[in-house]
């Protein structure tokens, strides 16, 4: 979806006309068809991938007097139950589209509309009466929405691409942000890398009325530990939650599937869309053949318990022929290297169904990532017997000469855990949120090293998230950040781009607002018992699962960087950074960039440093050409040779 309203009066006419060659760049999203509205003062472009209503659910879609034009991504899934409300005071239907229950909710309700809406979804309602756009997005950002000012006109869109190519664009860079990418691998909305691209935070709406634009948070979860049940009761009001959350998300009228790894998140998912359906759920699922990466095995246990028609693909590490596809999704830096299994899981699941259900969000919302989440509670206790500025000094002076080096036994590497308590909690969730470090970052920026963490850039962005939570815990406060910063900035950025690139919708059961809501209400105690994550999910579901998928240490959707960027696609990566012409030496020391990647070649791990600073410059090559207005050359395995007469060969 796309469109350009104008600010006040009419729009200009070539804003107008330019409608049709935006809503094409978002083929890819919607390939079922396109069509456009225009009136004086507004334009609306919507691509469809016809889920719900396939023969009737056209966008741009109007009410019954046309004064009202909605567009609309992705899903609503108490649509039926708000038709019946709508009904009731007198609305005519004339689909059975979810999109229509939006329509005639925003009449009825105006802004209020948005938090009734259960489900996934960006979308723009323009009201030729009163000449008014709104603008909202999901509670916890699973769908993207991106706005501008140019040109004396509000332009927005799912993606980036399309707004560029307004005939008003304006390319310039956000360059103070370029340290929360670095830091953190994305951009936090609503920051993106353009100095004048916003995108809308989940839970929010923006309202242009009068030439005024307003925006304003409609949600955030508010209760935190007060959950009065526990032990057996408690496990039956979690399957419960998530049967219903699953089940909620199966209304399809084309093929639907689900997305299988190893781990509990997505085999619970199966095992209630079994439950529902029957044998025969399509699942999809990729490794590597890197051991430490492959959960195949565990997968296909999942699969045989529930009778699956199971789908499995091994990964070969061809970046030359997926990271161009990649970067282009983003549009901008991106820095997860698991966007790489995520596009070939998508493309796979693709060709077997056109929805699949994902286990995205079991970790923020059960405490599944324990190497971060364990850390806060011991560090929570520890903080306390070191009081004051000496005992914090001792810590951070012990810290500095604890041995870091990999030899030193996991149970022994105890320097993080030393700075971590030297700090105040939030400043130690920032410091491991970022995944290069902020001593790094300020060495690659050509930037002296800072005393104070708060002096950087950064600290501020993250370390609100994390104070703003209405909980004592300091686990319940990592999960209450990660839900506003890693998920929908990293995680469900890069499932929908991965999974639009292959034109299929992604469902996550998981990341229902009555489940996190829930789930925040029940004290960290329960969720986190020791060191083993997701305590209270493995409980309830153990009578589910296969033993071996719940007592399975946690592995992640992680790909093997580090031996990639030593073996096979050594010298690819080494030509994107050390070409003489490389776009990420206009902002960054190349003497530094050189250190870490010698260091890795030697046994070092740098390989998100080296992955964020490749995927800077993939995509600071064709953003470079873009505003020369030179055609991009492709960044594929012709790239390289393309480029020989540029490439500076790393120094040993």
């Amino acid at each position: 979806m796309c469109g350009v309203v104008a600010r006040e009066g009419v729009l200009d006419p070539k804003l107008r006309a330019s409608i049709g060659a935006m809503t094409a760049t978002l083929r890819h999203r919607g390939p079922d068809g396109q069509s456009v509205f225009t009136h004086d003062a507004a334009a609306l472009g919507h691509r469809r991938l016809a889920i719900i209503d396939r023969a009737g659910g056209t966008q741009p879609m109007t009410n019954e007097d046309e004064s009202c034009w909605i567009v609309f991504n992705g899903e609503i899934y108490n649509h039926r139950a708000l038709r019946r409300r709508l009904l009731d005071r007198g609305h005519t239907f004339r689909t059975t589209s979810d999109t229509e229950s939006i329509l005639h909710a925003y009449e009825e309700f105006g802004t209020d509309c948005v938090r009734m809406l259960e489900g996934m979804f960006a979308f723009a309602v323009y009201d030729t009466r009163r000449r008014e756009l709104l603008m909202a997005r999901d509670r916890l950002g699973k769908k993207p929405l991106y706005y501008a000012e140019l040109g004396g006109a509000l332009h927005f869109a799912s993606e980036i691409k399309a707004i560029r190519t307004s005939p008003v664009w304006d390319p310039t860079i956000n360059l103070p942000q370029l340290e929360q990418y670095l830091s953190l691998g994305y951009f936090v909305a609503p920051d993106t890398v353009y100095k004048n691209v916003r995108s809308l935070p989940p839970a929010h709406w923006l309202r242009l009325r009068d030439g005024h634009i307003e925006i304003r948070r409609y949600w955030d979860i508010e209760r935190f530990d007060d959950h009065p049940a526990t032990g057996a009761a408690l496990e039956d009001q979690v399957e419960e939650a998530l049967r219903v959350a699953v089940t909620d998300r199966l209304e399809s009228e084309v093929p639907l599937g689900t997305f299988l790894s190893g781990g509990i998140d997505s085999g619970l998912v199966v095992s209630f869309m079994a439950e529902a359906l029957g044998p025969g759920v399509t699942t999809t699922s990729v490794g590597f053949g890197e051991a430490a990466h492959n959960e195949l095995a565990a997968a296909g246990l999942t699969a045989a318990r529930f009778e699956t028609r199971h789908h499995v693909e091994v990964i070969e590490p061809r970046l030359d022929e997926v990271l161009g596809r990649i970067a282009d999704a983003f549009d901008e830096p991106f820095a997860d290297a698991s966007a790489v299994p995520t596009l070939h899981l998508s493309g796979m699941a693709r060709r077997h169904v056109t929805v699949a259900l994902s286990g995205d969000g079991g970790d923020e919302a059960f405490t599944g990532y324990s190497q971060r989440y364990v850390p806060h509670a011991i560090e929570s206790i520890a903080r306390p017997l070191v009081p004051g500025a000496p005992g914090r000094a001792a810590a951070r002076w012990l810290a500095a000469r604890w041995p870091r080096t990999p030899g030193v036994p996991r149970w022994l590497r105890w320097s993080i855990l030393l700075d971590n308590i030297a700090r105040d909690p939030a400043e130690a969730y920032y410091a491991d949120l970022c995944v290069v470090k902020p001593r790094e970052v300020r060495r690659l920026l050509g930037l002296p090293p800072l005393a104070d963490l708060s002096g950087s850039a950064v600290y501020d962005v993250v370390t609100a998230q994390y104070r703003r939570c209405g909980s004592s815990s300091a686990v319940q406060r990592a999960q209450y950040a990660d839900m506003h910063l890693y998920l929908p900035n990293d995680v469900l950025v890069k499932v929908d781009r991965m999974s639009m690139a292959n034109s299929l919708e992604v469902r996550s059961p998981l990341l229902d607002q009555k489940v996190m809501d829930f789930m925040a209400s029940v004290p960290a105690s329960l969720k986190l018992k020791g060191n083993r994550g997701k305590h209270i999910l493995k409980e309830a579901m153990k009578s589910q699962l296969p033993s071996g998928i719940i007592n399975r240490p946690k592995q992640g959707f992680s790909i093997p960087v580090g031996e990639w960027l030593r073996s096979g696609c050594r010298d690819y990566v080494a030509d994107w950074l050390f070409a003489q012409n490389a776009f990420i030496y206009t902002y960054l020391r190349p003497s530094f960039v050189q250190k870490l990647w010698t260091a890795h070649q030697r046994g070092a791990d740098y390989s998100s440093e080296l992955w964020t600073l490749l995927m800077l410059e993939l995509w600071g090559t064709s953003y470079r050409h873009s505003v020369r207005g030179e055609a991009v050359p492709p960044i594929a395995s012709s790239h390289p040779g393309a480029r020989t007469h540029h490439k500076r060969s790393p120094r040993p």
